[in-house]
């Protein structure tokens, strides 16, 4: 009972703070962010819809959803562009879900889905198979099978001889994944050259083959769903483990659960897509500036968000160089750098 009361009580007082524990000033209300982030989704959804090398105007797009265009038409929006703008959103909204668990997990603000070497042990598995000339089934299960074996590996090194820590994780995966770009380099320099083009457009995120949204978006759904359900626990988590431990919360097993889910769902988007950096570092940050720090709403709204902002990025990589595509990794580095400073050089003057 003493538990219960102060668990309850300690979470409203967290929920205006930052992950470092500092005030942050909510600007805007959830009922007018959560409308305003699906006014986004929706106009980035029709854009994506109607851009590329062949553009479609409001009246055609309407016209092959409801199934009344031309059989051209329907399929370039039915079959090409929704299932890679759903895909899109799905991975988008994953690594901005995952790092918003990360960052809550290391208590670090500049933690992100790939710092326990998930995408470094993916792209080494993935590169290997492009090597040996394998399908793009084997390809994928074989990223996926590299990420979630760096995610044990950097486990079981940091645990060592002992129970492991955030500061030993993060060391550990920051050191495994120096390896593995090494590993990456190498891999590289072996290859022959007509694979090189396809193995950099994977390393920098492509979705030219991202058909099969699925799978992302029912995981984005369920985890963006228990994640906030569970938001009481992450706003409690966030201010460390011993206040977490002494309003109840079973700390060892609710952090190794989130971590399971976090190294899931970065697989599950590297298999997908690539690698695709910044979403998952520069999407809470933003969210958390202007909605402030309760994961009841961090979560959902980094879910919008992140997937807003990788189909913005997808649809300029599609049109920017038309009929040439861009690899959309490079697009959300160049989006994600400057905003990032932006968002740390306006942090920096409200803490001041």
């Amino acid at each position: 009972m003493t538990a219960a009361f102060l668990y309850n009580a300690t979470v409203p007082s967290d929920a205006g703070r930052n992950i470092s524990g500092e005030n942050s000033l909510r600007l805007i209300r959830p009922g007018i962010l959560f409308p305003g982030l699906g006014v986004l989704w929706l106009l980035a959804g029709v854009a994506a819809l109607a851009s590329g090398s062949a553009d479609l105007d409001g009246a055609q797009v309407w016209q092959a959803l409801t199934g009344s265009a031309p059989d051209n038409v329907r399929r370039l929006v039915l079959e090409l562009r929704l299932p890679r703008a759903l895909t899109a959103f799905g991975v988008g909204g994953l690594l901005a879900v995952s790092g918003v668990l990360m960052q809550v997990l290391l208590r670090n603000p500049l933690a992100e889905p790939y710092i326990l070497g998930s995408s470094g042990g993916a792209a080494v598995a993935a590169l290997l198979a492009m090597m040996f000339g394998l399908g793009a089934a084997l390809v994928d299960f074989a990223a996926f099978g590299g990420a979630m074996a760096a995610t044990v590996l950097v486990f079981s090194i940091a645990q060592g001889s002992g129970s492991w820590t955030p500061a030993r994780l993060l060391l550990t995966g920051v050191v495994l994944a120096a390896g593995f770009s090494a590993a990456t380099t190498l891999l590289l320099a072996l290859s022959p050259d007509q694979n090189l083009r396809g193995m950099l457009f994977w390393l920098m995120g492509d979705l030219n083959y991202a058909y099969a949204p699925a799978q992302s978006l029912w995981l984005l759904g369920i985890i963006t769903l228990l994640g906030t359900v569970a938001a009481r626990h992450l706003n409690v988590l966030a201010r460390g483990d011993l206040q977490a431990a002494i309003v109840g919360l079973p700390v060892a097993g609710f952090r190794l659960m989130v971590f399971a889910v976090t190294a899931l769902a970065t697989a599950i988007s590297v298999t997908t897509v690539g690698v695709i950096g910044f979403i998952g570092l520069v999407v809470p940050h933003l969210i958390r500036i202007v909605a402030g720090s309760d994961h009841r709403i961090v979560l959902p709204a980094s879910a919008l968000a992140g997937g807003v902002l990788l189909v913005i990025a997808d649809t300029l990589a599609r049109t920017l160089l038309a009929p040439r595509q861009l690899p959309v990794g490079a697009l959300t580095a160049t989006l994600g750098v400057p905003l990032f400073l932006i968002l740390m050089s306006r942090s920096r003057v409200r803490d001041s």
